[in-house]
């Protein structure tokens, strides 16, 4: 019997240490399991980022992330944007986003942002609401609000919420905590795109966009394609023309050439003015040898246009001319006749060469622009480096 009952005994720990070492499996398991999951977030993250997205599409897109990886009911990241709070992602209606917006200023989260620590509430029953609602009592019961901070600076705010009560438990907020630094890493790194989205300007007199264009909204058009062409150009004899006549016919020079320019490119190519008499045409999708023939005709073209002040400066010139006569005739002197406009030619020079998806827009540009910087003032061709 004794022999049985030792037996027995053996047998319970042999089971007890088995049934701990698969746990001990299972738990290890389930952590490397969490870890490819956390890893495969990172991964759509760091593409997500490397695509030709404005910022805040970004943004949207890695909250659809979060949401679908991570089964999150709701999802909201609230960014301060310099000057006020903004809801730069969310899944939640937008009539509650005004709400969202202010969580900064709830007391119960104060403490969370000035510890740079989560804070998670909940309601115990359906027909409580959480702190923060103003007008909702149905969508969310739980709720776990998440401080971000770039470099120790508070930039805003993750809050993930659930239509259940307590329903974040039990979660290990360890693995959110993880999240959330991905999310501000995510932050940190467009933030320097978001800038250039934000200086992207039009130019006064062509009503074309400057050089910032490109790498925001214009990338995402170039990068539809494996390669492209990039063309350079110069007005080289603008100078001449701001110095022997005038800087009003010199800005008249520049405002004509864009406007054949624009006028006889099709739209899914991007014409800038890069700086001064500087423009750049992408030519998205075309090789080099069709663009140099195209580029060509339009010199040619150019380079024979008569190019004077607006007709509307002209004919008030011949008006005040025509008065100062008849006043002379008046006199019995004789009036002088009208000047005729002084009419002038551009001459251009262009370079060109290949950009690869994926590498520096801004050092292409830098490389024709050194090359054309470094011509003679005089020279007027087409160049392919």
């Amino acid at each position: 019997m004794i022999i049985i009952i030792g037996i027995l005994v053996a047998i319970t720990i042999g089971l007890l240490i088995y049934n701990m070492t698969i746990h001990k499996k299972i738990q290890q398991f389930n952590n490397l399991s969490r870890q490819a999951n956390n890893l495969r977030v990172l991964q759509d993250f760091l593409s997500t980022i490397g695509e030709s997205l404005p910022v805040d599409e970004k943004i949207k897109k890695i909250n659809d992330i979060l949401i679908e990886k991570y089964e999150i009911k709701y999802s909201t990241i609230v960014v301060f944007d310099g000057a006020e709070y903004q809801v730069k992602a969310s899944n939640v209606d937008p009539k509650h986003w005004d709400a969202l917006r202010k969580l900064q200023d709830v007391p119960i989260f104060k403490d969370s942002v000035a510890t740079a620590t989560p804070k998670y509430v909940t309601v115990n029953n359906e027909n409580e609401k959480l702190p923060y609602q103003e007008m909702e009592f149905g969508r969310a019961k739980s709720a776990i609000f998440f401080p971000m901070y770039i470099d120790n600076v508070y930039i805003g705010y993750w809050i993930i919420e659930s239509g259940v009560p307590h329903d974040f438990d039990n979660i290990d907020t360890a693995i959110f905590e993880v999240i959330k630094d991905n999310i501000v890493s995510i932050l940190k790194t467009v933030v320097h795109q978001k800038t250039l989205e934000s200086i992207v300007r039009k130019d006064l007199f062509t009503d074309l966009y400057n050089e910032e264009y490109l790498y925001g909204e214009g990338r995402k058009i170039i990068d539809q394609y494996t390669t492209s062409t990039v063309c350079m150009f110069r007005i080289t004899n603008i100078e001449e023309i701001n110095d022997n006549y005038s800087r009003k016919l010199g800005n008249q020079v520049i405002i004509d050439v864009s406007n054949y320019v624009k006028n006889n490119i099709s739209q899914e190519y991007i014409f800038i003015r890069y700086m001064g008499p500087k423009f750049v045409i992408v030519f998205s999708g075309i090789a080099t040898d069709p663009v140099v023939t195209f580029v060509s005709n339009m010199k040619t073209e150019i380079e024979k246009m008569d190019i004077s002040l607006e007709k509307e400066q002209n004919v008030e010139e011949v008006e005040l001319e025509e008065v100062d006569r008849k006043k002379k005739r008046a006199k019995g002197t004789r009036g002088k006749k009208a000047k005729k406009p002084v009419k002038v030619r551009a001459k251009l020079n262009f370079v060109l060469t290949t950009y690869y998806k994926g590498t520096g827009m801004e050092e292409v540009l830098k490389k024709l622009e050194q090359y054309i910087d470094s011509c003679d003032k005089s020279e007027n061709n087409i160049t392919s480096i």
